[in-house]
Formats: structure tokens, sequence, C-alpha cells
């Protein structure tokens, strides 16, 4: 089973994929947010054959959910509306900064940190994709 983690900004969309036998998860690409973000959330879903997508949850330091992880909520249970596919909430505190820390360090040019943030993106993905995937597997 192919599983897609999402990581959903405001301008990106980062993405990651594991297969339910390797579980190890790993970046994928990044999209750009523009126009209807459903749309480009579905689009990915159907690109990267998934066929369970983790969204990354952005809660607070003390966990707790603001603003923005409502906006996340919405934006799935619209998504849910459109396709078939189980979807999953992970969280996602501290991922852009775990990324940042194995990311390379950003160009000083204007297109090399748009890259990397885009990269970071994806890694952010991936740290959440495979939080989530560690977190199903049985104690031994």
């Amino acid at each position: 089973m192919r599983i897609v983690g999402i990581d959903f900004g405001e301008r990106r969309i980062g993405v990651a994929a594991a297969d339910d036998r390797t579980r190890l998860a790993i970046p994928v690409t990044t999209a750009e947010v523009r126009g209807d973000p459903i749309e480009e959330l579905v689009r990915i879903a159907e690109e990267q054959r998934a066929e369970e997508l983790v969204v990354g949850l952005p809660l607070s330091l003390t966990g707790a959910e603001g603003p923005q992880a409502q906006r996340i909520r919405e934006v799935v249970a619209a998504l849910s509306e459109r396709i078939s596919i189980p979807i999953r909430f992970q969280d996602e505190r501290l991922t852009s900064a775990q990324a940042d820390r194995v990311s390379a360090p950003p160009n000083r040019k204007a297109k090399g940190r748009a890259a990397a943030a885009a990269h970071r993106d994806a890694v952010a993905a991936a740290i959440l994709l495979q939080a989530y995937l560690d977190s199903q597997r049985p104690y031994d």
C-alpha cells in the first residue's frame, strides 16, 4: 500500500511517500498552492497513487489546535468528500525545524532560497510521515 504524507502550507504542499512494506518515508516533491487547494491535493493523491494520506496537523507547542489546525481540518473534510481513501492526521510540531536541520542550507540567491524552502517542505512531509509510520508499528 502506498502512503503519502502531506505538509500543507499557505504557499506550498510538501509531499512524501512510503509503502507499508518498507515503512520508510522519503521526500517526493513540493507543489505550489494555486487556486483551489482541494484540487491540488486530489491531483497529488492521484499522481502518487495514494492508498492512504497522512496530513500534518499544526498544533501549538502545548498541543492545542489554533486557526491553522482548524483550516487544515476544514480542507481535509472537503478533501474527504472528493476521494475515497483514508486520511489520517499526524502532529507536525517542529517538523519544519527538523527539516531545516537535515536539509542543505539555503542558497543566498532568491531562486536558491525558494528551492531550499520547497525541499524543506518535502523533507518536513517525510518527517511527519515517518513519525506516523513509526507510531503504527507493533511493539516487539
